[in-house]
């Protein structure tokens, strides 16, 4: 009987997430971990962003984003632009320091992947990384 190619998705998905876990936790790339990683590209791409937006937009909790956005403040990474309208709202803006870390970060991501994918034809990364593209757009 032929495997649907869902169960197969599934499995690989299984073991890549926990590949990555191993990785990340045994081998530190870069400083930011995966949370303040994806927190800085965001506000970094987007602009200044509110808890609120970032919550929705990862999924999460505001009060995750609140914690994670807190440490990102505490290390100098963002800083925090008031609302005139609402004095109790803010927004998140990347500092010098954060856009840094960021590009040291994303480097060194780069690196750990293209080492991982090099003996790969560049055919085989280009659709790999549309598919990628495509199936977690699927989240929104």
């Amino acid at each position: 009987m032929t495997k649907h190619p869902a169960e197969t998705i599934e499995l690989e998905l299984a073991i890549l997430m926990r590949r990555l876990m191993a990785a990340t936790t045994n081998m530190k790339v870069g400083n930011l971990d995966r949370a303040a990683y994806l927190l800085l590209h965001q506000i970094s791409t987007h602009g200044s962003a509110g808890v609120k937006a970032l919550a929705e937009e990862f999924h999460l909790d505001i009060s995750t984003i609140s914690r994670q956005s807190a440490a990102l403040e505490q290390k100098g990474y963002v800083y925090r632009i008031l609302d005139p309208q609402d004095g109790r709202a803010y927004s998140l803006q990347i500092t010098e320091r954060g856009a840094k870390e960021l590009a040291l970060n994303k480097q060194a991501r780069f690196e750990r992947v293209a080492e991982l994918l090099h003996d790969w034809s560049l055919e085989d990364q280009q659709m790999f990384g549309k598919l990628l593209s495509k199936f977690n757009r699927t989240f929104i």
